[in-house]
C-alpha cells in the first residue's frame, strides 16, 4: 500500500503531550480518524490555537513523525474524556515516531506555496475536519522548513 501524507489539526498543548508519549489522537480520540493513517505514513499537526478551547491564536505547524505500526489502540489505564453528553470515554491512539528535531513554524510564509492553502482562499474552512489528506509535495515542504537551521 502507497504511503500517505496527513495533517491533523490540533491544538498545541494536546500536541505536545502525544509527542511527549509517542503517540497520535486525532478529532477529540476518534476511533474513525486514526484508523485512517497506515504505518509508515507521515503525520503532521497544524495548531490554530495554543489551547482549547480558547487559547490564543498560533496557526504553526507544531510536530511531524511517521505513524509506527498499524495498531488502533485505547489506553487502558490512560485519559477518560468525556463526550457531548457527559459520558466517560477512552481516546483512540497510534503509535507515532515524532522527528525530535523538528520546530514549530508558521503557516503564514507557507500559504503561497502549499497545495491545499493556494488553491483556495478559504482553505482554513477544510482544517474544521481535524484530518485532511495531504500532498507528497506539501509534506515536503513543510518537513523541509521545520527542519530549517535557524
Amino acid at each position: 500500500m502507497a504511503i500517505r501524507y496527513w495533517l491533523g489539526v490540533v491544538q498545541r498543548d494536546h500536541v505536545r503531550r502525544g509527542v511527549e508519549l509517542g503517540i497520535a489522537q486525532l478529532n477529540h480520540g476518534s476511533k474513525q480518524a486514526v484508523s485512517q493513517l497506515r504505518e509508515a505514513d507521515g503525520l503532521i499537526y497544524y495548531s490554530p490555537r495554543v489551547s482549547w478551547p480558547d487559547g490564543e491564536p498560533l496557526r504553526e505547524f507544531t510536530a511531524i513523525g511517521r505513524v509506527a505500526d498499524d495498531t488502533v489502540f485505547q489506553d487502558g489505564d490512560g485519559a477518560v474524556m468525556t463526550n457531548a453528553f457527559g459520558e466517560p470515554y477512552r481516546p483512540w491512539r497510534r503509535r507515532v515516531d515524532y522527528d525530535q528535531f523538528a520546530v514549530p513554524t508558521s503557516v503564514r510564509p507557507l500559504i503561497p506555496v502549499l497545495d491545499f492553502t493556494s488553491a483556495s482562499p478559504n482553505w482554513g474552512f477544510q482544517l474544521r475536519r481535524g484530518l485532511i489528506e495531504l500532498s507528497r509535495n506539501d509534506f515536503e515542504i513543510i518537513k523541509a522548513q521545520m527542519r530549517a537551521v535557524l
